[in-house]
């Protein structure tokens, strides 16, 4: 989250990417992004790296084809994703999409700005649950999310992170889990609701033309303005 402006190509890139993940649920191939972008696969292969750079995207290890998107993964995370009803623009057939995270899956109504229901397994019961979620629908009231350390690290292992932010039937399941499961010291447990109405501004807009990495001072009035304040979700 570096705030930094994307320039044409890295914008023309980006949103090739992420409407690749909304259309078809996985990212397009650089020669694919090539075509739609108008660009050579080298200034491709360029722009990728660049937004990778800015915390806009996430290439995988070798950096030939992007990992994630977020809130979209191009990989299984433990969270699937499935849209309730056609397309905005009357798509047919079954939209499924891998969600990164539990705040991610949520993040895939908003951006998508449609309801979806959203299939996890529950770590601390082997529970499986189905979550109806959407910018108007917040999850139930008893489920809860554990963050598995604070906000100025998530970017150390994004993928990482990502994998261990997971939704639980209620915050005893989750404090049970962590105290039997020895997972890296200083989490948080929060409401899933929480989580989901952070969600809401923080990837409404991930399709937008004209999207580009926060700030890092306005990522962290988000954080605040849903009352994910002191050192934990400090970002910088």
């Amino acid at each position: 989250m570096t705030g930094t402006a994307l320039d044409p190509d890295q914008a023309a890139v980006r949103l090739a990417v992420y409407r690749g993940f909304a259309d078809q649920g996985s990212p397009p191939s650089v020669a694919e992004l090539a075509a739609q972008a108008g660009l050579t696969e080298t200034a491709v292969r360029s722009a990728l790296q660049d937004l990778h750079d800015a915390h806009a995207i996430v290439l995988t290890p070798a950096r030939d084809a992007v990992r994630m998107a977020h809130p979209f993964s191009a990989a299984p995370m433990g969270f699937v994703v499935r849209a309730e009803g056609p397309g905005p623009a009357g798509y047919a057939g079954d939209r499924m999409w891998w969600g990164g995270c539990a705040w991610d899956s949520f993040g895939i109504g908003a951006a998508l700005g449609e309801p979806v229901e959203i299939r996890t397994r529950c770590p601390g019961c082997g529970r499986d649950l189905t979550v109806p979620a959407g910018s108007a629908q917040p999850p139930g009231p008893d489920l809860a999310v554990r963050v598995p350390g604070p906000a100025r690290r998530w970017w150390d292992d994004v993928v990482g992170t990502c994998a261990r932010i997971r939704l639980f039937c209620d915050r005893s399941h989750a404090e049970a889990w962590a105290a039997r499961a020895a997972p890296p010291p200083g989490g948080q447990v929060v409401p899933a609701v929480t989580v989901w109405r952070l969600a809401q501004p923080w990837y409404g807009n991930r399709l937008d033309p004209d999207w580009s990495p926060r700030p890092i001072a306005a990522a962290q009035r988000v954080l605040e303005q849903v009352g994910l304040t002191g050192d934990f979700w400090r970002l910088g």
